[in-house]
Order: structure tokens, then sequence, then C-alpha cells
């Protein structure tokens, strides 16, 4: 999309900018649609708005989110031009994941703070994890001090891990009492789980979403039937392998078909900053997700959203038709801010 118009076409905080669109979603397909720039982002037009001043040869969809980051393993600043307007930070200092919320320069971020885990587990003393990123949790009381802390600086959720593979884990009733704290504070709580047995753990302690699809055992129907009427799962197939994919990856994604199938919530997120993974959107991540029954519009709304007429200071812009091979046109899409939108449309004054 090339640049045809000049500063002075921005809309002003009490002007709109309305342009039409080849495709719009909103948790359908609109087709041809017209939208609107105002003060406040991007949003389907009225009747009420001013005539269209010029046409976007695309799509538009709410802003693409990466619901497992890492930032402070990345350059969060390169996600944009990759087609990512948001991020899931799930685990960091929570003092400098509080600061990337407020940089213009990122995507929206939304961040868990630091890592609560059992004293001595997963991530601590790991090299890539700041001191202050792990919070060690040793009871009940300490689970609800430790998710105050993190809710104090802004935290929009709470990360636990429960790794066995790699240390100790929370005990039953800590865990069950950090998670009916976070979920009486009005806030959610997102699990690293792995080793056998942890996932169904996290599940009995009413946790609501998984940031991997398991991957340590082969869960049962009865458990998947159960876990997808509650909980969302991240997706994060690729990191098994990078595209050389053994059996942690097929366990994963047998896992991921079939909650999918029973009707869980599955959302795109490739726990960037682990490994030799893209910055931006992961085809990798989405052809994996692909294989695992996600087509159509059940792949867009894993990484889109379900969609609203208010798409909001971000969002996400395809160039050209919508293509039939949904994995690789999703891939082709550049992250926009509601202000910058107007110098990508062709045709504007």
């Amino acid at each position: 999309m090339t640049p045809k118009t000049r500063a002075s076409t921005l809309p002003k905080p009490d002007s709109t900018f309305v342009f039409t669109v080849d495709d719009c979603w909103a948790g359908r397909w609109l087709g041809h649609t017209a939208l609107a720039i105002d003060a406040v982002g991007v949003r389907r037009a009225t009747d009420v708005d001013p005539a269209p001043r010029a046409h976007l040869a695309g799509t538009v969809l709410p802003g693409f989110t990466d619901a497992h980051v890492h930032l402070g393993l990345i350059d969060g600043s390169a996600l944009t031009a990759g087609g990512i307007a948001a991020v899931d930070d799930l685990g960091w200092d929570p003092a400098v994941a509080a600061r990337w919320a407020r940089d213009p320069a990122l995507p929206a971020v939304r961040f868990a703070g630091a890592f609560l885990t059992a004293p001595g587990g997963y991530p601590t003393g790991r090299a890539w994890a700041p001191p202050r990123s792990v919070v060690p949790v040793r009871s009940p009381q300490s689970a609800a001090a430790a998710v105050d802390a993190q809710l104090a600086v802004g935290a929009s959720f709470i990360k636990v891990t429960l790794n066995s593979d790699s240390g100790p884990v929370l005990d039953d009733t800590t865990l069950a009492a950090l998670v009916a704290h976070a979920h009486a504070a009005g806030t959610s709580v997102v699990a690293h789980t792995e080793g056998v047995g942890q996932a169904e753990r996290a599940f009995a302690a009413g946790v609501d979403r998984l940031a991997h699809t398991p991957w340590s055992q082969r869960l049962p129907d009865h458990l998947l039937e159960a876990m997808a009427r509650t909980q969302h799962w991240v997706s994060t197939l690729d990191i098994h392998g990078w595209g050389n994919y053994g059996d942690a990856f097929a366990t994963a994604q047998d896992n991921l078909r079939r909650f999918h199938r029973f009707g869980g919530t599955v959302v795109y997120g490739t726990d960037l900053g682990n490994g030799a993974l893209p910055l931006g959107v992961n085809l990798r991540e989405l052809r994996a997700l692909h294989g695992a029954g996600l087509t159509g519009d059940d792949l867009v709304r894993s990484i889109a959203g379900p969609g609203d007429t208010a798409f909001g200071p971000r969002v996400t812009v395809i160039p050209g038709p919508r293509q039939p091979d949904v994995p690789a046109w999703l891939a082709e899409a550049t992250a926009l801010t509601a202000a910058d939108l107007p110098t990508s449309i062709q045709g504007a004054p």
C-alpha cells in the first residue's frame, strides 16, 4: 500500500475520516464496508458520518494478538510491521513490564508481571529470567500477596508455572488459593503446565487459560471435553522444533485438535522469545493450527478475536483480495494505528 496522503488528511480530535474497504472482519465477513476513523480509533461508519473520502484495496481486521510473548527477549518494536498489533507478555520483571504497557513504540501490551511458582520452581535460576521476574510462593497466604503485588503494578492477569519436569510445583491448596484470590480480585490466571498431570491440576484449580497447548501427555477425551467448557488454550505449537517437529509437537497438535473439536477456545500465541520464531505473524504457527482443524473463520478468530464493530486504536490490514490459503494470507498482515491508517489508503486526498 503506497502512501498517498498528506499529514493534513489525518483526523483531528473533532473530525472523522471515512473510507471504504473491500472486506472487513467483525466476527463475520462484512464485504465492502465503510469504516470511520475518529479520535477514539477505527469503527464501522454510521449514517451520521461524512461520506467516504478514499478506498482501501484490502481487508481490515481487529488488531492481531500474539497471546504469548516475552518482550524482554525480543525487539518488540518490530512486531507491528509483521502484523501484530497487541501482545500478552507472560512473564518478566513487573516494573519493566509496566513500562512496556506505556510505550507507544510497541504493540498494545497486556502483561502478567512475574512468574509465580513454588520455591525453586521453574523458571528459577534460568539465565534468561531476571531475578525479579520470578516470585516464590510458599503458602496460600503468600499466594494472595504475590497476586496483589502483580495487580498493584497494572498486571492484566496472573501467570503461574506448574513444571514438574524442571523442579517443584505449587501444592494443590496453595494453587487453589492463588486462583481463588485472583478471581476474587477480578482477574484471570494463565498457567504454564509441563509434566504429567499438571494440565489436569491447573484445570481442577480453576485456571482460566493454558499458556501452551499441553504436550507432556495425550490428554483423555473426557478431560478435554470438560476443559473446553471453561478454558482457553494458547497454541504455541511451533516451539516444538520451529518447523522440524517431533513427538512433542504431535502430542500437542493432537490434544489441540480434540480440544477444538469439543468446542474449546483456541487463541494464537507463539511464546515469542523462545527460539527461532519470527517477529510478527508466524506462518508455521498458523499452518500448525490449520493442521489441528482450525480452518477458515476459526483460524481468523484465533488471531483476530471474535470481532466487533468498534476496532479501537489499532487495526490489522491485509492488502488485496482474500486468499483461499488462509494461513499464508494472514501472514501478509501489517498492524497500523488509527492515526497512521489514512496515509496507507490509496486515493485519499
